[in-house]
């Protein structure tokens, strides 16, 4: 997998991109067949009253569908784990759809099969 990350408002630290590509590889055991990540993280705004709020969001370039997931955290490092949790049940959820369609598709061609019509002339 190949992993894309850019910042807005945040240096990229080795320690984040060694953390962002260490999070997202771990994502291969639930999907093998991901292609890239394009990883952003940054700051929401500079005018939050709360303190700073940072965010990380990534598209996940797979087979058929884009996966899209964006987490708002008051650190980049947890706003990471957030987003690592989110796309890992996105990548679960696609999984079982493709199994289900996989399935059907399986059905379809074993009834076709063994169907045969026999004529009685």
């Amino acid at each position: 997998m190949r992993i894309i990350i850019t910042g807005r408002g945040v240096d990229l630290t080795d320690a984040i991109e060694s953390y962002v590509s260490r999070k997202l590889n771990t994502l291969e055991r639930f999907f093998s067949g991901i292609i890239q990540a394009d990883v952003m993280l940054g700051k929401a705004t500079n005018h939050h009253h709360k303190g700073r709020i940072f965010f990380a969001e990534c598209k996940l370039k797979v087979p058929g569908k884009d996966l899209f997931s964006r987490q708002d955290a008051s650190s980049v490092y947890e706003a990471l784990d957030l987003l690592r949790a989110q796309l890992e049940r996105e990548l679960k959820k696609r999984k079982v759809k493709l199994r289900g369609v996989e399935k059907k598709n399986k059905r379809t061609l074993r009834k076709s099969k063994e169907y045969t019509p026999q004529s009685d002339y």
